[in-house]
């Protein structure tokens, strides 16, 4: 949980020294092992932060960490609260907006330790405290600079998880720009980088999307968790394609790959696929699921 207050106009770089770190390095509070020390860091004109155990907690294990950022009169212009909490001093001092100010950015565990699901959350400290945006709700995120050295992010976004297991779950790649403050989808620009050959995700769909795994699949009379570990691969490379070409607009093509399914459970699975894909292409899902579906 997080909220936002107001605060004063600040200016650039990174100031300061770190108080105490966890035994990793990091400024970090978590439920497990539970931290017990909390931590202060300075960042630039009068502004610092505070992280540590919550005083508050209820005990229900999601609100066990808190940190936040202090004006120069002591006063709160931003917390996040839960299961854990990092700040991110590899990302805090980057300029995200464009603006020639540098943001701060903490982790927030909002998956009860799940191993997933720590969301970035990237505030600017001008012309007065506010968040620009979270975003890590996926598997994976990944900063990075394009060749004009503006900030992309990579998210490695989940799928449908009826039909494997954890290892085998269905993921896709989808890739932001920052534009105004806020995260803008610019996944298509990067699909012919995704969708070739050297790409990991499409040399594994190569490998095992061959046509006699296709057809051992269509031929299986019921695709589910454990049933057999060939099949699930197959299954997992057969959506995390159909995926990636949704993310990637390509919706004739995700349907062609959906269509690949045994046809008896096909109109289950293009539920279940929809209810995945619903967030980000409404479009598309409510084609999978209306009357007209293509079989």
């Amino acid at each position: 949980m997080q909220r936002l207050a107001m605060g004063l106009t600040v200016g650039v770089w990174l100031a300061g020294t770190l108080c105490h770190t966890q035994d990793d390095g990091k400024i970090a509070c978590y439920n497990y092992p539970r931290t017990t020390e909390s931590y202060k860091k300075k960042l630039w004109d009068g502004y610092q932060i505070s992280l540590g155990p919550a005083r508050n907690a209820q005990g229900g294990g999601d609100d066990q960490c808190t940190a936040a950022i202090y004006n120069a009169a002591g006063r709160v212009v931003f917390r996040t609260t839960g299961f854990g909490v990092i700040f991110d001093e590899d990302h805090t001092g980057e300029d995200f907006d464009g603006d020639g100010k540098p943001e701060v950015v903490f982790m927030t565990d909002e998956a009860g330790g799940a191993h997933c699901c720590w969301i970035y959350n990237v505030i600017s400290l001008w012309p007065k405290p506010h968040k620009l945006f979270d975003v890590g709700a996926g598997a994976a995120v990944n900063f990075a600079k394009d060749k004009d050295g503006k900030t992309i992010i990579w998210e490695r976004v989940g799928g449908t998880t009826e039909y494997t297991g954890g290892v085998d779950a269905p993921f896709a790649e989808r890739v932001y720009r920052v534009q105004g403050g806020k995260l803008v989808d610019a996944t298509p620009d990067f699909c012919g980088k995704i969708l070739s050959p050297g790409s990991e995700d499409y040399d594994v769909w190569t490998r095992v999307l061959t046509p006699l795994n296709i057809a051992n699949l269509k031929s299986t009379k019921k695709v589910a968790i454990g049933e057999d570990p060939k099949v699930e691969e197959t299954v997992s490379a057969l959506l995390s394609r159909a995926q990636q070409h949704v993310l990637c607009h390509q919706y004739d093509d995700a349907m062609a790959d959906l269509n690949l399914w045994p046809e008896a459970t096909r109109d289950e699975m293009k539920h279940n696929f929809a209810d995945s894909i619903k967030s980000y292409s409404p479009e598309f899902a409510a084609r999978l699921t209306g009357p007209s579906v293509a079989k």
